[in-house]
């Protein structure tokens, strides 16, 4: 599974978003439209705080609804990997520029309630350990330019 073809979720966390998406675009809508309804019938629009905040909600949950579509409609949806080297879904455990840290290489919306640092494949980070095995060492550039050195201690399969 490579990410390139969308955002790796397991089966459970695609189900979540899929139960995020049909409520907002469902009974979510519902209560904004209602909620700016009541707020217009207050008068003034110009001067009316309720109403710009119930707006500033609806576009929020409007955006919301775009990223779960897309996530949803690229996603690659399968079982954590079970290689024995760094792929999406994987935990690795890596000396990154001398500290040692774990993290799940995939999608923040697979980690759900987990409180595991997350980096996408196409994170400078993750793009850089995609295919490396425990031993391996690379590095890669951080946004402000720095060479980081990166050595992979552990891979082993994500388990939310």
């Amino acid at each position: 599974m490579t990410e390139t073809t969308g955002t790796w979720l397991t089966q459970e966390a695609y189900d979540r978003l899929q139960t995020e998406y049909d409520h907002l675009v469902t009974e979510g809508r519902s209560a904004i439209a209602k909620e700016i309804d009541e707020r217009r019938q207050e008068g003034d629009l110009k001067e009316n705080g309720g109403y710009h905040a119930a707006r500033e909600e609806q576009a929020k949950q409007e955006a919301r609804i775009e990223q779960l579509r897309h996530i949803l409609q690229t996603a690659t949806v399968g079982e954590s990997s079970t290689a024995a080297e760094v792929s999406s879904g994987t935990v690795v455990t890596a000396e990154v520029g001398g500290n040692e840290m774990k993290f799940l290489v995939g999608s923040r919306e697979v980690a759900g309630g987990t409180d595991i640092q997350v980096f996408s494949a196409q994170s400078p980070l993750g793009e850089s350990l995609m295919g490396l095995a425990p031993g391996d060492e690379t590095t890669y550039q951080a946004p402000n330019g720095n060479e980081i050195a990166v050595k992979v201690i552990a891979v082993e399969p994500f388990s939310g």
